[in-house]
C-alpha cells in the first residue's frame, strides 16, 4: 500500500484552483454564510482564486462555517445540511481531486456511492444479483442515525493517515472539520461530523466508512453499501441475525456511529427488500410506493388546470420531471404501472387543454379541423369525466401529445439490471 508524504503543492496552482472552481460552477449550489453565489464569486474570479492561493501558499487560510440548512425527509424528519462557502467548496474541490485517485481504486467492490463511475442502478443490480442468482434471500437493512453528523474526527483523520501522511492536507482537512456551523447567525462547534452538503464529506464518509466495508469482507458477509445505505445478504435468517450483530458491533463500537435499532430489521426478498427508492423482491423490483406517491403529486401541481399557463408551457416543466423520474426508476418492472400513469397524464393534459378552449364550440372546431363531421355533442369543458370522453380523446389523441413533445413515459423500456463488479 503506498503512502503519500507530499501533497499539499498539487493544490498550490492556479491551475488547481481554476479547475476546482470549473466543477463547483457546475454543481452551483446555495451560497454559504457569506451570502456569495457562485456567480457572485465569478465576476472577479482571477482576484479571488489569487487571494485563495496567496492564502494557501502562506498557510493562513481559514475555512467559514458552514451554514445550516434544514431539508425535510419523506418520513416527516429532518436532514440537517451544511453548505460552506463557494471559497471553501474550492479547496474542497481540488482537495478531493487529490485524494480521490489514492483512496478509490482501494475501496470495497460493493461500495456504490459518491465514487467515480458508480451509481444507484449499479447498487441496486448488485444487490438483486445476490439475491437472485446467489439465494441470499434474507437481507439485514442497516440503518444509520445521521451517519454524517456523527463520524468521529479522531477517526477520520487516523484513516486519512493510512494513505496520507502530509502534514499540511491533515491540517487543511481538520480545519475542515473544526470550522464550526452557522445557525441563525449564531455559531457552533463542531465537536463531531462532516457536514453533509460540502463537496468533500461524501469522499470523508467513504474513507471512514471502507474500515467496515473491509472487515465485512474479511468476515465473508456480502454486503451492498451505497453511502449510509446498508445492506448485507445472507442464505438463512440464522446468519442474518448473527451479522446484524457484527456489523453493530464495528459499527457502533469501532467505529462511533449509532445504529438505529427501531429501523434496523431482517427483510426477506419474497417480502420484498427497500433500498435507494426501489423493493427488490425475489423474483421482480418495483418502485416504493411512497416515491411513487410523491411523483404523482408532483406531476398533479404541474398539471393543475387553473395554473394559467398553456399546453406547450406545461409540458415543458413536466418533461424534466417525467424524464428524471422515470429514467431513475426504469431498473424497477414497472412497465405496468407507467402505461397507467401515462393515461393519466394525458387525461390531466386533455382535462387542461379543454378548460383552455373554454366553450364547446372550439372542441368542435378543432374536431372538424381533423375530419370528423358533425353534430357533436355539447360537454362541460373543466370536468374530469369529460376529459376522459371519446370526444377529448378524438380531439387529442395519443399522438397528438407526442406532437407537442410529451415525453412518452409508456415507451421506456423498464425492468433492464446493469452489469455489476
Amino acid at each position: 500500500m503506498r503512502i503519500h508524504y507530499s501533497l499539499y503543492g498539487r493544490l498550490l496552482s492556479m491551475q488547481a484552483l481554476y479547475e476546482g472552481f470549473r466543477k463547483v460552477w457546475k454543481n452551483k449550489g446555495a451560497p454559504g454564510v457569506d451570502g456569495q453565489c457562485v456567480e457572485d464569486f465569478a465576476q472577479d474570479l482571477e482576484s479571488n482564486l489569487n487571494q485563495l492561493l496567496l492564502e494557501l501558499q502562506e498557510k493562513r487560510y481559514q475555512p467559514q462555517p458552514v451554514k445550516r440548512v434544514e431539508i425535510p425527509k419523506d418520513d416527516g424528519g429532518i436532514r440537517l445540511l451544511g453548505i460552506p462557502a463557494v471559497r471553501d467548496r474550492i479547496v474542497q474541490q481540488c482537495l478531493s481531486t487529490i485524494m480521490t485517485p489514492i483512496f478509490d481504486p482501494d475501496f470495497h467492490p460493493s461500495s456504490y456511492g459518491y465514487r467515480p463511475g458508480r451509481s444507484c442502478h449499479q447498487a441496486i443490480s448488485k444487490a438483486t444479483m445476490f439475491i437472485r442468482k446467489y439465494g441470499r434471500r434474507h437481507v439485514v437493512d442497516m440503518d444509520l442515525s445521521k451517519c454524517f453528523d456523527m463520524l468521529d474526527h479522531d477517526v477520520i483523520i487516523q484513516s486519512v493517515k493510512r494513505r496520507i501522511t502530509d502534514g499540511s492536507i491533515l491540517k487543511l482537512i481538520d480545519k475542515f472539520l473544526k470550522s464550526g456551523i452557522m445557525i441563525g447567525g449564531v455559531w457552533q462547534e463542531s465537536e463531531l461530523g462532516s457536514p453533509q452538503g460540502g463537496v468533500f464529506s461524501p469522499l470523508l464518509a467513504n474513507i471512514y466508512l471502507d474500515a467496515f466495508d473491509q472487515e465485512m469482507k474479511q468476515r465473508n458477509h456480502r454486503i451492498v453499501r451505497y453511502a449510509d445505505d446498508i445492506l448485507i445478504l445472507c442464505c438463512t435468517q440464522t446468519a442474518a441475525e448473527h451479522a446484524r450483530k457484527v456489523t453493530s458491533h464495528i459499527l457502533e463500537k469501532k467505529l462511533k456511529l449509532i445504529v438505529n435499532e427501531r429501523k434496523t430489521h431482517i427483510a426477506h426478498s419474497d417480502e420484498g427488500v427497500k433500498f435507494l427508492g426501489v423493493v427488490i423482491g425475489t423474483h421482480s423490483t418495483q418502485m416504493q410506493e411512497k416515491k411513487f406517491k410523491h411523483f404523482k403529486a408532483k406531476v398533479k401541481r404541474l398539471t393543475r388546470r387553473n395554473s394559467g399557463k398553456n399546453l406547450a408551457m406545461v409540458v415543458k416543466e413536466l418533461n424534466p420531471v417525467l424524464r428524471g423520474t422515470v429514467n431513475y426508476f426504469k431498473i424497477a418492472n414497472i412497465s405496468r404501472k407507467l402505461s397507467q400513469l401515462a393515461g393519466w397524464i394525458r387525461r390531466r393534459l386533455r382535462r387542461l387543454q379543454l378548460k383552455l378552449w373554454k366553450k364547446p364550440m372550439k372542441l368542435h372546431r378543432r374536431l372538424k379541423q381533423l375530419g370528423y363531421k358533425p353534430p357533436f355533442k355539447f360537454i362541460t369543458m373543466d370536468s374530469w369525466k369529460n376529459a376522459a370522453s371519446p370526444l377529448a380523446n378524438y380531439a387529442m389523441p395519443n399522438q397528438w401529445f407526442k406532437d407537442v413533445g410529451l415525453y412518452a413515459i409508456d415507451e421506456v423500456r423498464t425492468g433492464i439490471l446493469l452489469p455489476v463488479r
